[in-house]
């Protein structure tokens, strides 16, 4: 089996300011205090599937040098600066058409740089299980997270047949629901969080974009020709703004009859807020996550702290906060309302 990972690392992240930042995104950061980034952590849970010299990064131009900077393995061929982002498709099909070029057999595995996946061992077995499958069918496998709470801010997908670790077929995806449909899917047993994360034959992605955006695949194909040559990234700027700015979902998810779904308990997060951050670190008796060198609550409940610096915080008398600070900005905010730090940060 000829596996390739392509990981997507364009976002901004705005909802984890102020240490994520336009100029440093979540991605390049560690979020968790871990010592390693959440790009080097999506890595590090593929090393078990995929070789070194299979992996490509797409990313924006502007974030190239922190990619080679945390994944010096990675060739520089492999990793792929996107003049503009234009939403994951064109984001997919810029990846597809280049290793479709290098390896026409390649089994791949596409995922977001800025998630969590807590049960990496349950996650290796899991995209296994999908590479199988994909690399004897003319299929595309979606990975299903069986979800632990009715959450609201993510997409799910339905299957009706659905085992948990079996591969079936998918019904539908739908949108991002309100509390009470998310209630229902959760008592219904067959609807997953959508975790962005898919496998797939090379010719049947290519194969795929060519039958449910076409346009897309003709910007490729004029792009075609430069790859892999000192012209691409000149082509690539003049032709790339030309893709509609569509996300792979609306793209062919939606539309392809050829979607399966393999579901698990992956212990799997987006880190989408500070929130969800803290339910990934340990607490204090008083409900309190820390992440910092130097850190001194007093009288706090329920709050969470994170420091990048080895400089001393001492916070005093604050209940269902969080604290957030980076080499120039500081956030104290509501944990009920995280929500809004993206137009606070504006």
């Amino acid at each position: 089996m000829n596996t390739h990972v392509v990981i997507m690392a364009g976002g901004i992240g705005s909802r984890l300011w102020p240490l994520s930042t336009p100029d440093v995104p979540k991605q390049f950061i560690d979020v968790l205090g871990v010592g390693r980034s959440l790009l080097q952590l999506t890595v590090d849970r593929f090393v078990p599937l995929c070789r070194p010299e299979n992996f490509w990064v797409v990313t924006g131009e502007k974030y190239v040098r922190l990619v080679r900077e945390q994944l010096p393995d990675i060739p520089e061929s492999q990793i792929l600066a996107e003049p503009e982002g234009r939403n994951t498709a064109p984001c997919i099909a810029y990846a597809s058409w280049k290793i479709q070029k290098k390896d026409p057999e390649a089994n791949v595995v596409v995922t977001p740089a800025d998630a969590l996946v807590m049960k990496t061992a349950e996650f290796a077995e899991t995209i296994g299980k999908a590479l199988a499958f994909t690399e004897e069918r003319d299929a595309i496998v979606t990975v299903g997270i069986t979800p632990g709470r009715p959450e609201t801010g993510y997409g799910y997908i339905h299957a009706a047949e659905a085992l948990h670790g079996q591969l079936v077929k998918v019904s539908e995806f739908k949108e991002k629901p309100d509390l009470d449909t998310a209630i229902g899917y959760l008592e219904d047993g067959h609807y997953f969080w959508n975790a962005g994360i898919f496998v797939w034959n090379v010719g049947t992605i290519v194969s795929e974009l060519r039958a449910y955006a076409p346009d897309i695949a003709a910007v490729m194909d004029r792009l075609a020709q430069s790859l892999f040559t000192e012209q691409e990234q000149e082509q690539l700027r003049l032709l790339f703004p030309g893709c509609e700015k569509i996300s792979i979902d609306y793209a062919v998810m939606e539309k392809s009859p050829r979607i399966y779904v393999i579901a698990e308990d992956l212990a799997w997060s987006d880190l989408g807020s500070w929130g969800s951050v803290m339910s990934h670190l340990s607490a204090d008796e008083d409900g309190n996550s820390v992440i910092g060198a130097d850190v001194r609550l007093h009288g706090c409940r329920n709050c969470f702290v994170h420091t990048a610096s080895e400089k001393t915080v001492v916070v005093e008398g604050l209940e269902g906060y969080i604290v957030a600070e980076s080499a120039d900005r500081l956030l104290v905010c509501r944990l009920s309302q995280e929500q809004k730090i993206k137009e606070y940060s504006a």
